[in-house]
């Protein structure tokens, strides 16, 4: 008998140290993203940094692809039980993620349920506000938030004659100057795009104070109907056609492909996120800036605030997920809203401060006078009082829309089909996009 004793006793003498290793060894917390380049570097810098802050949880970021890739990936994974515990969404699936309520743990109730303190009222209003629940409470936590400028390569301004401390205002200015480039040879590309359906529908809409969609944009009710077949967005599409055959305006592909293309500086025009700033200043050869969103004076005689783009990142659920797991994601997030993280990712990235604090801290540290423009996208988003029509767009099914009308953009290009002649079919297929979602 003691004999047995000595041998338990020694025994639980070795399981105690290997025991309180397993008890101390941190929680991983798994975080899917959409950011690469420059802007995935500095992502898992501010991982990193978190990680260095605690030693209870390593948060391990991993790149899923571009923001589609990440949005269905995440989407498969949740449905197979494999969900990431953080979830990169874009702007336009968040009224996806916000209709999978057992897929999710919106922030105001991951903070309740963690204790963890995620203060909702710290984040820039316009912003916190495109990713509430309808009662206003936070459902995601704004993270990479920007919108769409027009950038100009000074460097081709200056060779085609033109001031490049002064960039077009007004979509006749813009045609105009594209045209001096070309005649002038100083670009290859006059004028290009990125992300075709953001710039130059839905921020076109909001700068101009146009519907999109019923119902406020899809904001208030889940059945609304696109407006896009509509004169402004006939007058816009067809004005970027033209400018296509007169060879001043190039169409170079979807999302965010086109972009290197002026890293390169291979385009003298383009409109394109805020959020390249960061990739500009590490690999650009050429002198850029960041101007306003042209606006046509034949809609509006004053232009009003555009509309937040970007992602927010999601709380996930999965099988057995357990409570000091949804704990490290509640410490993460609210790491993510400090003033010196937001400071610090924005400065690095050319993403708009998503909180109070952490533009308060760029203005107090210089960095708006030490990188004249770098607050462009601020001041855009912020021109006057939002509206119904400029709060943003909250549609089910929105990357299938932008596919949708992208396609119908390309089609016109191809075949020489008129804007009047492709929008009405767009418009019917994305309707019955938002339809097949409502009955979801």
């Amino acid at each position: 008998m003691k004999r047995r004793q000595i041998i338990a006793t020694a025994a639980t003498t070795v399981m105690l140290p290997a025991m309180a290793r397993a008890a101390a060894a941190p929680v991983r917390i798994e975080f899917w993203h959409a950011m690469s380049g420059q802007l995935g570097d500095t992502l898992i810098g501010l991982a990193d940094n978190f990680n260095k802050s605690q030693t209870n949880y390593v948060v391990q970021p991993v790149y899923k692809g571009a923001y589609p890739d990440t949005l269905t990936a995440t989407i498969a994974a949740w449905r197979s039980g494999t969900a990431p515990h953080i979830a990169q969404v874009f702007d336009v699936g968040t009224a996806t993620m916000l209709s999978a309520r057992r897929a999710v743990v919106d922030v105001y109730a991951l903070a309740a349920q963690t204790g963890v303190a995620i203060d909702a009222n710290a984040y820039i209003p316009s912003i916190r506000g495109f990713y509430a629940l309808n009662d206003g409470k936070m459902g995601a936590l704004p993270f990479n938030s920007s919108t769409i400028v027009m950038w100009i390569n000074q460097d081709a301004f200056e060779a085609a004659g033109l001031d490049p401390t002064k960039p077009p205002q007004t979509w006749p200015e813009v045609i105009a100057a594209a045209r001096t480039i070309k005649e002038k040879n100083a670009a290859p590309i006059p004028m290009m795009t990125a992300w075709p359906t953001w710039a130059h529908f839905e921020e076109f809409a909001s700068i101009h104070n146009v519907e999109y969609a019923t119902l406020n944009d899809g904001f208030a009710g889940n059945d609304p109907r696109l407006t896009i077949n509509s004169a402004p967005f006939i007058r816009n599409l067809q004005r970027l056609l033209d400018a296509e055959k007169e060879g001043i305006f190039k169409y170079l592909g979807r999302d965010g492909q086109p972009s290197p293309t002026f890293y390169s500086g291979k385009a003298a025009i383009t409109f394109d996120s805020s959020g390249i700033r960061g990739q500009l200043k590490s690999s650009a050869t050429f002198r850029y800036a960041a101007a306003y969103l042209p606006y046509d004076p034949e809609i509006i005689a004053r232009p009003i605030n555009s509309i937040i783009g970007g992602a927010s990142l999601w709380a996930m659920t999965a099988p057995g997920r357990t409570p000091a797991e949804y704990k490290g994601v509640a410490e993460f997030f609210a790491f993510m809203g400090l003033p010196a993280t937001d400071a610090t990712w924005s400065q690095a990235t050319g993403y708009v401060p998503v909180t109070q604090a952490g533009y308060e801290k760029n203005v107090a540290a210089g960095y708006y006078t030490a990188n004249p423009g770098a607050d462009v996208a601020v001041k855009q988003l912020a021109r006057q009082p939002v509206t119904n029509f400029s709060r943003g767009i909250r549609l089910a099914g929105m990357p299938q829309i932008r596919t949708i009308i992208e396609a119908a953009w390309e089609g016109a290009i191809a075949s020489g089909a008129s804007a009047a002649d492709v929008l009405p079919d767009a418009q019917t297929r994305g309707d019955n996009v938002i339809k097949s979602f409502s009955r979801v």
